[in-house]
């Protein structure tokens, strides 16, 4: 295969555990994440990663292909590393199991720009930032970009530093969104990248991606992602669902 889309489904999480199965619409987030992943026309499969039975037993209930994975990986790249190692294919899309309104154009984009430019081991996407609370705000990601849309450096302070005084509206800011491609054969081989000085104070591991030398290729989008990280975002998002 070409290209396909790998789902990290973690049961635990710190601030709304089981989040992965709370229900919108009366159906489990995870399974709203699924439908719209599988609308992305260049994945030719997708597969939840679990980590629990339950999530598991979820995931084949509403006719997904679902993978037991180690409890114990330190981030969703790992889950999808293990998910993927056996399986037959050039691209692999990382897909946030906690984003019910991803964009299925979106995932085009990004395994788009693998699947034609050779060269490339690793993709990202990117949002030009709408308000200036987000620059300020450390659980908002910035990035800068080369002219090539290469990723240059990313961090949790508002990066660059406008050290010409500009108003917010004259300059031009970018969020990163947690959206992933990786060529498979590079994606095996990541964990094997020593973490970096970098990645270890920003807590972010794309950094050791850049520390290492390798390129992460940007595609930038206008759409919005909404992630649920607590019950109050889920309340948001059934609010969107309904809206549309």
């Amino acid at each position: 295969m070409k290209a396909i889309g790998v789902i990290p489904a973690r049961w635990g999480s710190t601030r709304f555990e089981g989040k992965i199965l709370a229900l919108l619409n009366g159906r489990p987030m995870i399974e709203h994440v699924w439908r719209q992943v599988k609308k992305a026309k260049l994945l030719e499969d997708v597969i939840i990663a679990c980590d629990d039975e339950r999530i598991l037993k979820a995931a084949k209930d509403f006719g997904a292909k679902a993978v037991m994975t180690a409890k114990d990986h330190e981030s969703g790249t790992d889950r999808i590393a293990e998910a993927a190692a056996n399986v037959d294919v050039d691209v692999v899309v990382n897909i946030q199991g906690d984003e019910p309104l991803i964009d299925p154009r979106v995932i085009d984009s990004l395994a788009d720009a693998l699947l034609k430019d050779k060269t490339l081991s690793m993709a990202t996407v990117i949002k030009r930032l709408a308000n200036e609370e987000d620059l300020k705000n450390p659980n908002v990601v910035k990035a800068v970009v080369d002219q090539h849309k290469n990723a240059l450096y990313f961090s949790r302070s508002p990066i660059p530093y406008n050290r010409a005084g500009k108003s917010f509206g004259q300059s031009v800011y970018y969020k990163h969104l947690g959206l992933y491609a990786y060529r498979k054969v590079f994606l095996l081989g990541f964990k094997k990248l020593p973490v970096s000085l970098l990645e270890a104070a920003e807590k972010l591991e794309q950094l050791r991606v850049l520390d290492a030398g390798y390129k992460i290729r940007t595609i930038e989008t206008d759409h919005e992602t909404i992630g649920v990280d607590t019950p109050e975002d889920l309340v948001r998002v059934q609010a969107l669902l309904k809206g549309k």
